[in-house]
């Protein structure tokens, strides 16, 4: 069994994998994470609380940390290091001070490059090829701290959003398991991250994810992408309804002169899964294979199968 005494705050699915890594080692002395009400506000929340609680792990449930009782919280835990994982409020010098060793953070991102709000969705967004998740020391600027660890791994064209996803929760996993492993053995690994020119990622809401259908048909597919599920979608206006698109699929050498926007075709295969419609962009066209609306969502031959041809998304 572990000698640190090791506190958690996280409420994302991407901390997963880490906290049940701590549960397992023995370490771990107490969670936060968000109450119900500040959790449905949130995308990819993950059980955190039924997680410890299964394990007879203490666990307060908060509305913010910086809270008084959420400070009094983590100062009674009496911890090592506190682990902040998956969480998006910016902790305050007074919480950061209950840890006597330090407060470690995770950004999905290799700083410095990324910094800011939604690393993993603006990846997407921008068609970055590689990404990775760090480690840092947690101070009082945003994603500033010297790093402890990083880890690069690839995003292909396959990706979306929740595997980007698996693939920061895997190294939140193996980053945290050898910072223990060093803590343990005396060291603190720590080095500075360098600078950078680029600005701080912008916030993004729900309302950000209206599809322009102007640009090209890659940067739409790769707008699917990077917001469809846990996250609110992309979407667009269709006959004065709202249509979320979940899944998309780009179409290599696809040319058309309708306006972007508009149901130029259907996509008909063996494969159900392969099935939908074909939208015109500014340049190129999308396969869409999967569509939700107020009443019902579409996919396959019964998407491909509608009299789509002529309407337009975003009127």
């Amino acid at each position: 069994m572990s000698q640190l005494r090791v506190g958690w705050v996280g409420f994302h699915e991407e901390g997963v994998p880490a906290l049940r890594a701590l549960i397992e080692r023995g370490c771990l002395v107490g969670a936060m994470t968000l109450e119900p009400d500040a959790a449905a506000k949130r995308s990819a929340v993950a059980g955190v609380a039924e997680i410890c609680r299964a394990a007879a792990i203490d666990v307060t449930e908060v509305a913010h940390v910086n809270d008084e009782e959420s400070i009094e919280t983590l100062r009674g835990w009496r911890a090592d290091v506190i682990f902040v994982i998956g969480w998006s409020q910016i902790l305050s010098e007074e919480a950061l001070s209950c840890a006597s060793i330090g407060t470690i953070g995770a950004h999905a991102s290799l700083l410095p490059r990324l910094r800011g709000s939604a690393p993993v969705n603006w990846a997407i967004i921008r068609g970055e090829t590689s990404s990775g998740n760090s480690l840092m020391w947690l101070d009082a600027e945003v994603d500033n701290g010297d790093l402890v660890d990083q880890r690069a791994f690839p995003i292909t064209d396959y990706d979306t959003c929740a595997t980007v996803y698996d693939k920061v929760a895997a190294t939140n996993r193996e980053m945290i398991v050898a910072t223990l492993d060093a803590l343990e053995a005396g060291t603190r690994p720590r080095r500075p991250q360098g600078e950078t020119d680029e600005p701080l990622l912008p916030r993004r809401r729900p309302a950000d994810g209206d599809v322009d259908w102007s640009a090209a048909a890659v940067d739409v597919h790769r707008f699917v992408r990077a917001l469809t599920r846990p996250y609110p979608g992309a979407f667009s206006a269709l006959d004065g309804r709202r249509a979320t698109i979940w899944r998309s699929v780009e179409l290599d050498g696809w040319t058309t002169t309708e306006p972007p926007g508009t149901v130029v075709g259907a996509l008909r295969s063996p494969d159900r899964d392969a099935c939908g419609i074909v939208v015109a962009c500014g340049t190129g066209a999308i396969g869409l294979l999967e569509i939700e609306t107020d009443d019902e969502t579409l996919a396959g031959p019964e998407l491909a199968d509608q009299p789509w041809r002529g309407r337009r998304f975003g009127e």
